[in-house]
């Protein structure tokens, strides 16, 4: 088994507790950041990260403590930036390490996501096939 939900969600607030917040983890913050973790993996995958994330039909069939479904390579992105996106919802700054680590995460799994085209990028045809090198008269 995996991460659960809840981990994600205990490890976010523990990297905000490095930048020096103090938030008291009740059942309510606890609830209020699931669903933010689970807004953020449905945006994450409409924009093609795809990491396997479990995520629920509906915001109430949503359960803290069901596992992630993620791979321990997509643990840290996805905590660190769910520090970020509790930290901004609460109006509170975070330490530039933390947020060179999210957005590093972040575009980490992003490229592994983009699979790259093929073809040529300049446009310019190959010699072969008709197409003579620029010596030839």
């Amino acid at each position: 088994m995996g991460w659960t939900k809840q981990q994600l969600i205990d490890q976010a607030f523990s990297e905000l507790a490095r930048a020096g917040y103090v938030f008291d983890l009740g059942a309510d913050v606890r609830e209020d950041a699931l669903r933010q973790l689970d807004t953020m993996m449905a945006t994450w995958s409409d924009v093609g990260i795809s990491i396997g994330y479990l995520l629920p039909d509906s915001p109430d069939d949503s359960n803290i403590d069901d596992d992630a479904g993620i791979p321990q390579t997509a643990v840290r992105p996805v905590y660190m930036n769910l520090a970020v996106t509790l930290a901004a919802g609460r109006g509170k700054a975070l330490t530039p390490q933390t947020l060179a680590a999210a957005q590093s995460g972040y575009n980490t799994l992003l490229g592994a996501a983009v699979t790259p085209t093929a073809g040529q990028s300049s446009g310019l045809p190959l010699i072969g096939a008709g197409n003579k090198p620029w010596r030839c008269y």
